[in-house]
């Protein structure tokens, strides 16, 4: 009780002799006070100036995942917010003002869209990983598909693809079902998707008798899909390259560079992609 009226008494003495300080010193203290405070306000914004978004391809979300975790630990006070969707969604929120540091598409044609419209620093874009297109059904209660042209019979009711107008995969299956003399004859059984994820996951459940995917989609799911046979002769390149209006150019070069090192493309490789 003793050290507490000590401290109330102390307290009353520095209230008083502040009372009677001229007011020039008064405005003084105020304004220290208030400069405190200020600061005080701006250690967030300092801190989210090290937020880096990337934008990649639905197919590397489990890879990019861990690549943002790795490239966080490489570069202290960095934080990575991933963006995935289809690489033909990306680009047109990249066109509409997106704040994306980097793009990271699943094919060229893409990327090359987005050069076109001059969202890109070209001197930064290099080809990072490859993946190939495969067929897949279900796991359980399949119809235990042989070959592209089993795709044709009548036991298979629907087939999912990726929308080829924004889906790289999508697209993708389109053009081998033209080539193999399928696509329209396929027309009634087509289910398209938003993603390529979104086909594994509808084959997955066994909505649908077949889908088109990346080899590393269907790996993550090797309990619930069977891969019947390669979509396709020549593999899938990813390219990436630093948005333009990035408003981290510097640490997202840096995240472009990284890609390109062993320890990311150890990652990339036990996640099933292959290297340019």
């Amino acid at each position: 009780m003793t050290h507490r009226r000590h401290f109330r008494a102390a307290a009353g003495h520095a209230f008083a002799l502040r009372s009677w300080l001229p007011s020039a010193l008064q405005f003084a203290f105020t304004f220290a006070t208030a400069l405190v405070g200020a600061f005080a306000l701006t250690l967030p914004s300092a801190a989210s100036a090290q937020q880096l978004t990337v934008s990649a391809a639905a197919s590397l979300t489990n890879a990019f995942r861990e690549l943002g975790a790795a490239f966080e630990a490489a570069e202290p006070g960095t934080s990575v917010r991933m963006n995935f969707a289809a690489s033909g969604v990306l680009l047109q929120q990249l066109v509409q003002g997106a704040p994306v540091d980097v793009f990271a598409s699943a094919d060229q044609e893409t990327m090359d869209r987005a050069a076109q419209r001059s969202l890109l620093v070209e001197a930064t874009r290099i080809d990072f990983a490859t993946n190939d297109m495969v067929l897949v059904e279900p796991a359980s209660g399949a119809v235990n598909l042989g070959t592209l042209q089993d795709l044709a019979g009548p036991q298979v009711k629907r087939v999912a693809i990726g929308k080829p107008a924004t889906v790289p995969a999508g697209r993708y299956a389109k053009e081998l079902l033209v080539r193999e003399k399928l696509w329209t004859l396929l027309q009634p059984k087509l289910i398209q998707a938003d993603s390529v994820r979104q086909v594994l996951d509808y084959v997955g459940r066994g909505e649908v008798e077949a889908g088109f995917v990346y080899r590393t989609d269907a790996a993550i799911m090797a309990g619930r899909v069977r891969v019947v046979t390669a979509a396709g002769d020549e593999p899938v390149t990813y390219p990436v390259a630093v948005v333009k209006e990035s408003p981290q150019p510097a640490l997202a070069g840096r995240f472009v560079a990284f890609l390109a090192t062993p320890a990311a493309r150890q990652v990339l490789r036990r996640h099933g992609f292959g290297t340019p």
